[in-house]
């Protein structure tokens, strides 16, 4: 296992829960999931994988599940690394939660998290794409609501979206001192990363691959610094890339784009943040360098982010 420090900037906690975890907080709120559970982590296509994200996400219902599955998966980032994570969470509109108590167990969590396992977590919640424009802005509102409990971003993520039904969404969270991190360029074209960083004022983007395509926008990302969440292993499970010798990721690097490394849902995609990392590294990429974007990326305050570069100029990297 590998054992220097890593950041992970792109994971969705309900994504991480592992398959019996997940029956056991199912059966305690009395939510049917299917037997063969683990069968459903083949993906037929993206959409395929959306419902099977929906279907578990089901099993997440109280105060205590969200705090949980932050808790948990801090521990096994711990096991692998990890001493900074920025953790996305669906805030479950559609589902009838209470979303002061979905927000509470998750940024109690991240809390616990760090007094339990040392690892810094910070809360990215995203909005659906079949949210409203109205329930866009409610998430929006609870995530400045939440800023001083460590929620830090706001996201838009599902089947790849125009951002114009969102924008004034994130011009509330802004406005509220939350970053904007949105999903992009991952199985739709390079023309949502720019709708993302002209239309919803991106700081980072979630995926970005597919950038690779528009030289001038690699040029631009690459002289913005602005930084992409790659999970490799993901862009393989879903289709968004046909083999990993076909991922940009070498060639995003090459041009100067800052790339960082996570694993997604790594439940769902059977990774985890050491796998994702090594598959990186296969292109004879630089550890450090994923390291290194994730510092620059992370909607982190100053004092954390000096604590981190810290970290990383502390490690003995190997040559």
């Amino acid at each position: 296992m590998s054992t220097y420090p890593k950041i992970e900037l792109h994971v969705h906690l309900e994504g991480t829960v592992r398959a019996e975890t997940l029956r056991e907080i199912a059966k305690r709120n009395d939510y049917p999931l299917p037997d063969d559970l683990e069968s459903l982590y083949t993906f037929r296509d993206f959409r395929h994988f959306i419902e099977v994200f929906e279907l578990s996400a089901g099993a997440l219902q109280r105060y205590d599940d969200f705090r949980q599955i932050v808790v948990d998966y801090a521990a096994e980032a711990a096991t692998h690394g990890a001493v900074y994570l920025e953790a996305i969470f669906a805030p479950g509109l559609w589902r009838g939660l209470d979303t002061h108590e979905v927000f509470s167990g998750y940024c109690d969590g991240a809390a616990e998290a760090l007094e339990r396992h040392g690892v810094e977590v910070r809360l990215t919640p995203d909005i659906p794409t079949v949210y409203s424009p109205e329930e866009a802005q409610t998430i929006a509102r609870h995530c400045v609501a939440y800023r001083d409990r460590g929620v830090v971003g706001l996201g838009v993520g599902g089947l790849e979206y125009p951002s114009e039904p969102f924008a004034e969404a994130f011009a509330l969270a802004r406005e509220g001192g939350v970053g904007s991190v949105p999903h992009a360029g991952e199985l739709a074209g390079p023309e949502t990363v720019r709708t993302a960083l002209e239309g919803l004022a991106a700081d980072r983007i979630r995926h970005g691959i597919r950038a690779i395509e528009d030289p001038g926008l690699v040029r631009e990302l690459a002289g913005r610094g602005t930084v992409l969440d790659v999970c490799p292993l993901s862009n393989l499970r879903t289709g968004a890339v046909r083999s990993l010798e076909e991922h940009p990721l070498p060639r995003l690097v090459a041009a100067g784009v800052r790339c960082s490394i996570s694993t997604d849902d790594p439940a769902m995609f059977d990774t985890d943040l050491t796998r994702d990392y090594e598959a990186a590294e296969s292109f004879g990429l630089d550890p450090r360098s994923f390291y290194e974007a994730g510092v620059a990326g992370a909607l982190c305050d100053e004092a954390t982010r000096a604590r981190l570069r810290q970290i990383g100029e502390s490690h003995h990297w190997r040559s």
